[in-house]
C-alpha cells in the first residue's frame, strides 16, 4: 500500500482516528459518558479530524477517490462537525437551554446516504474493511432515526449504534496495525482478508 504514495500511506493513522470516534460514540450511546465528558469528547474529535483531513488530502493527491473522499467527509462531519455539535449541546445544557438535536437527524441522513452509496467501492478493498463500512452504515441509519425522531426506540437502537461502532472501531485498529506491520516487514505479519471484488 505504501508504494502507491509519494509519501508513506497515512491510511493506518486514519483508521486509528476512526476508531477513536467509534469507541467514543459507542460509549455515548451506551450511556457511559456524563455531561461533563462532552467537552473532552469534543477535544478528541478535533484531534481525529486533523488526522483524517491529512489522510484525505494525501489519498486524494494519490488518486484514491474512495478513501480520499470518505476520509474528507468524515473529517468534516464525523469529527469536526460532531465536535462542534457536542460542545454546543454541552454549553446549551449548561446554560439551561434544550438543544433541538432533531436537526442532526436530517444532517446525518446525508452522511448515512453518502456512505451507503460509496460502500460498494469498498468491496475492492479488504473484505474486513468492507464489513466495517457496512457496520458504520447501520449505525448512521440508526442515528438518523433516533435523532430525527422518525423511528427507533432508543432502548433498542442505542445499543445497536454503540456496538456496531465499537466493532467497526476494533476493525480499524486491527487494520491500522496490520497495514503498518505488513508494510514494514514486506510480508503478511497480520492476516488481512482479500477483497470481495478484484
Amino acid at each position: 500500500m505504501a508504494q502507491e504514495h509519494s509519501f508513506a500511506s497515512p491510511g493506518p493513522a486514519g483508521l486509528a482516528a476512526l476508531a477513536v470516534a467509534c469507541f467514543a460514540f459507542g460509549a455515548v450511546f451506551l450511556g457511559k459518558v456524563a455531561l461533563e465528558g462532552l467537552p473532552i469528547l469534543a477535544a478528541w474529535l478535533v484531534g481525529g479530524g486533523i488526522v483524517q483531513y491529512t489522510v484525505a488530502v494525501m489519498e486524494l493527491k494519490d488518486h484514491n477517490i474512495t478513501g480520499g473522499n470518505v476520509f474528507l467527509f468524515f473529517a468534516a462531519f464525523f469529527m469536526f462537525g460532531a465536535a462542534l455539535s457536542v460542545f454546543a449541546k454541552f454549553m446549551m445544557i449548561k446554560f439551561g437551554m434544550k438543544p433541538a438535536a432533531h436537526i442532526e437527524g436530517w444532517t446525518w441522513m446525508a452522511g448515512a446516504a453518502f456512505l451507503t452509496l460509496v460502500t460498494p467501492a469498498y468491496a475492492k478493498s479488504t473484505s474486513i474493511l468492507f464489513f466495517a463500512v457496512i457496520l458504520i452504515d447501520v449505525a448512521l441509519w440508526c442515528i438518523v432515526g433516533l435523532d430525527s425522531g422518525w423511528y427507533g426506540d432508543p432502548a433498542v437502537f442505542k445499543p445497536i449504534v454503540a456496538w456496531t461502532l465499537i466493532i467497526a472501531g476494533w476493525i480499524g485498529v486491527y487494520l491500522a496495525g496490520a497495514i503498518t506491520c505488513n508494510t514494514v516487514y514486506g510480508k503478511p505479519v497480520f492476516f488481512v482478508p482479500k477483497p470481495l471484488v478484484k
